[in-house]
């Protein structure tokens, strides 16, 4: 059952790392043009030329970019960090992260540089590719497997709840203005801080204690009084036998790194399209305008569309375990497509048709559901169990070539989009398995039935695990008996 201890953990984990994700996914939006004219007058004053106007472009290109570019260098750093550090140490080390680009952030007006934006994207990913990886590994470690899937949604809802925050202090009466933008940025040093203060008094994930740093008695510990609810990671003391050995069945945590797997998963370049999500309320405003809404109350029902999202995501916490991962991933990307498709060609008729401009805004409204159900949080616990792959690379080139194909594009780029999802809803129906209720062996033993490779356990144990050839034989001989 939920207890409150566990609680805690997901929230404090969650809202210190998985809420500034969201945040700084959104956070650059509403001010982007008064960032835009910080950019162009300290051009200015430096050379006393005003700023091209495609190297401003440019610049703005690489400032939304680089935080998911960023997010591949973290991606990358998380075995070793998580490995070494474990998984609470990586994200207490992780925070340093943030708060080191919020300062730069919060400063850079002061400073009159606005290098240092684009260099504090690039940390801010480092950051969020960490710890969108290391918090589901965390708290899937820290869950008893009935309450995975629903734990595993938590840092998916907050999120949502951080790209709504951002989106509510973005509003132009708060902090999306001219004065307001530095302070905007540099707020996301906060939910850090007090993880980085609140955290340490947690324990430490039993599985990292017990499979590699072989401290049964810290894990055992971490256990029993603190968080009783680790026990359903070591259910029985047979789990460590006499000699300290781990047996390959004792393992009911994921096992990274599966080759089994490695041909790829619901992660995908648009298996979690929070890029094309960022295209839709890029459009939003054109969209409420011609619709008849008030400039002034765009914003506003901006607002309401992020709040849609939250609340949409908070539901899918509650049928997550009850629908399974599989078919929520599959009704949102089908609402994606569909919706891309459709908002294609009313974008493209509103001018003539005039009740187009509604169906773009229920379009709208039916993407950020189809979003929020499947791909914004099912695709999460799997890679963390299963899948090797990152969708950061993609995201940087989508960031990076957004404004160009918009422009040369306009409305058509959604079919590109479109494409994509329906190449995944393909995918997951033929390849991907359910995962509710299983355990991570066996979603490695059903995917390795499906892409028909041999499920070699021992070797992938010792890849994710550093044993010795003794001790790999010795738990090779245990998972046989």
């Amino acid at each position: 059952k939920m207890t409150l201890p566990l609680a805690l953990v997901a929230l404090i984990s969650a809202f210190g790392s998985s809420f500034q994700y969201g945040y700084n996914v959104s956070v650059i939006n509403s001010p982007a043009p008064y960032m835009q004219d910080f950019y162009n007058r300290t051009y200015l004053e430096r050379t006393g030329v005003p700023m091209d106007r495609g190297f401003q472009t440019l610049l703005w290109s690489l400032t939304v970019s680089m935080f998911p570019l960023g997010g591949l260098f973290g991606s990358l750093l998380v075995w070793p960090m998580v490995n070494n550090c474990g998984r609470k140490g990586t994200l207490l080390i992780n925070n340093l992260f943030s708060i080191a680009a919020a300062i730069l952030m919060g400063t850079s007006e002061l400073a009159k540089t606005f290098e240092v934006i684009i260099l504090s994207r690039v940390v801010m990913g480092i950051f969020a590719g960490l710890a969108s990886n290391v918090v589901p590994m965390f708290l899937g470690e820290m869950s008893p497997k009935n309450l995975r899937g629903a734990v595993g949604v938590v840092p998916q809802l907050f999120i949502t709840i951080g790209i709504l925050a951002a989106q509510v202090l973005g509003l132009h009466s708060i902090l999306g203005n001219a004065r307001g933008w530095p302070v905007l940025l540099g707020l996301t040093g906060i939910p850090s801080l007090i993880q980085l203060l609140t955290l340490p008094f947690f324990p430490e994930s039993p599985r990292y204690l017990l499979i590699q740093r072989g401290t049964e008695e810290q894990a055992r510990a971490g256990t029993a009084h603190p968080v009783p609810l680790f026990q359903s990671k070591v259910p029985r003391p047979q789990a460590v036998s006499r000699d300290g050995q781990v047996p390959s069945w004792g393992l009911c945590a994921p096992v990274p790194g599966f080759k089994a797997a490695q041909r790829g998963g619901p992660h995908g370049p648009c298996s979690n399209p929070a890029v094309v999500l960022l295209q839709v309320f890029y459009y939003a405003d054109r969209i409420f305008e011609s619709a008849g809404v008030h400039s002034s109350s765009i914003q506003y029902v901006t607002v309401s569309i992020g709040a849609i999202n939250v609340v949409m995501t908070l539901l899918a916490v509650f049928i997550v375990e009850s629908l399974g991962r599989r078919i929520l991933l599959l009704a949102g990307f089908v609402l994606c497509s569909a919706s891309c498709a459709i908002l294609t060609l009313a974008l493209n008729l509103q001018s003539t048709v005039s009740w187009m401009s509604y169906l773009s805004i229920v379009c709208v409204i039916a993407y950020i559901i189809g979003h929020a159900i499947g791909p914004s949080k099912c695709p999460q616990p799997p890679p963390g169990a299963v899948f090797n792959f990152q969708p950061e690379p993609f995201n940087f080139t989508v960031g990076l070539l957004f404004l160009y194909m918009e422009a040369g594009l306009g409305p058509y780029s959604f079919l590109i989009f479109c494409a994509i999802c329906v190449a995944t809803v393909l995918y997951i129906f033929f390849i991907v398995p359910e995962t509710k209720n299983k355990t991570f062996m066996e979603i490695n033993r059903i995917m390795a039935k499906r892409n028909k490779v041999e499920v070699q356990e021992s070797k992938e144990l010792k890849d994710s695990y550093p044993l010795s050839r003794q001790e790999e034989k010795k738990s090779l001989s245990s998972s046989e008996m």
